[in-house]
């Protein structure tokens, strides 16, 4: 089996409901994701998949969706303040943890025929979580 992965970076901010710690409230940080893709063969360019295409694939989706946005469960009631006031905000069904935004990448991915097989988030450079299926 083939497996190629393609590292990628971009700041957002969030915060986690229902939980008891500093993440509770409003706060940012530098993400990096790694997106590893599978084959079993190469392809006539003797690739599994072109990083540039990655790259074009997710780098563009991320930019317009997550980079520089406040991502907050839907019903979060700092939500509608924020969009009020014109902020950039993305609204997940779940709390926007690493191990949601690794899920929501994965799909993502999965949804472009990438032929990804694990996103590895890095909330920091030393915390991660990890999605595959």
């Amino acid at each position: 089996m083939y497996n190629v992965s393609k590292e990628i970076h971009f700041c957002y901010g969030h915060r986690l409901l229902d939980y008891d710690g500093k993440c509770a409230h409003p706060h940012g940080h530098n993400g990096k994701i790694d997106i590893e893709l599978t084959s079993p063969s190469l392809d006539k360019r003797s690739m599994v998949f072109d990083f540039g295409d990655v790259k074009e694939a997710i780098q563009t989706w991320l930019d317009k969706k997550l980079d520089h946005k406040m991502i907050l469960r839907k019903d979060d009631p700092l939500a509608p303040i924020l969009e009020k006031l014109g902020e950039p905000c993305f609204l997940m069904d779940e709390n926007p943890t690493a191990e949601a935004l690794a899920k929501l990448i994965f799909d993502y991915a999965r949804s472009q025929k990438l032929p990804v097989s694990r996103v590895t988030f890095w909330e920091t450079r030393t915390s991660s979580a990890a999605y595959s299926h």
